[in-house]
C-alpha cells in the first residue's frame, strides 16, 4: 500500500511538472514522426496479467512492397533515438502507473509472446508490478544478455523495499544523463528473447 501511494504521488508530480515537456515532445512526435503520437502495446503486468502500455512512438511505420514492417534499423530515425536514449518515449509511462498496471519501479513488462518461454524462475518477474525503470535498466539496460536481465529481475522481486526503490530512481536518473545500455550490440533495440537457453 505504501509503495502504490508513493507510486501514485511521484507520477502525479511528475506529470504536472513535465506537462510542458509532454506537450513538446509529443508536438515533435507528431510533426517527426506521424501519428499516432502514442505507442501502444499490450504487455503482461502483475501476475502475468495482460495491460495496454503506452510510449510515444519512436519509430516510422515504413513499410516493404508487401506490407511488412521494415526492420527496426530502418524505422529508428535520430528523433526516436533521441527519445530512446533521454528516456523522453516513457513519459506517457507515467498514466499507467496512476492506473495501477505499472508501478514507477519493478522489472520492465516485455513482449506478451515471452510469456510461455520463460522457465519457472524467470516468470517470477511477474510476482510484482512492472515498472518503468527497475534493478536491471540501471544494472545494463539492453546491453546484458537476457538472462542476467531476468537474474536481476529476480533479484529485485525478493530483496524490494523502499529504499531499494529510491536508490533505483536515482540511478535511473543519472543513466539517463549517462546514456548507458540503450541497446544490445549489433541491435538498435534490444535482441529478441527466443528462451531460457537465450544469452
Amino acid at each position: 500500500m505504501i509503495k502504490r501511494i508513493f507510486d501514485f504521488s511521484i507520477s502525479l508530480f511528475t506529470l504536472l511538472v513535465l506537462l510542458p515537456v509532454i506537450f513538446f515532445v509529443a508536438l515533435f512526435v507528431r510533426l517527426k514522426l506521424g501519428s499516432p503520437i502514442l505507442f501502444t502495446q499490450n504487455r503482461p503486468g502483475l501476475h502475468g496479467k495482460v495491460f495496454k502500455m503506452m510510449k510515444f512512438r519512436s519509430m516510422l511505420d515504413d513499410k516493404d512492397s508487401r506490407g511488412n514492417l521494415l526492420p527496426d534499423d530502418q524505422r529508428l530515425t535520430k528523433f526516436g533515438l533521441l527519445l530512446r536514449s533521454t528516456s523522453l518515449d516513457e513519459l506517457p509511462g507515467l498514466f499507467n502507473v496512476l492506473k495501477g498496471d505499472m508501478s514507477l519501479v519493478g522489472p520492465r513488462p516485455l513482449l506478451v509472446q515471452y510469456l510461455p518461454l520463460y522457465n519457472t524462475e524467470q516468470a517470477r518477474r511477474h510476482n510484482v508490478r512492472p515498472g518503468i525503470t527497475g534493478w536491471a535498466q540501471v544494472n545494463g539496460r539492453n546491453a546484458i544478455s537476457w538472462n542476467s536481465k531476468f537474474a536481476l529481475d529476480v533479484w529485485y522481486v525478493d530483496n524490494q523495499s523502499f529504499w531499494l526503490d529510491f536508490k533505483i530512481l536515482l540511478l535511473t536518473v543519472k543513466k539517463v544523463f549517462v546514456r548507458e545500455g540503450i541497446s544490445a550490440d549489433g541491435h538498435v533495440t534490444i535482441e529478441p528473447f527466443k528462451g531460457s537457453n537465450n544469452d
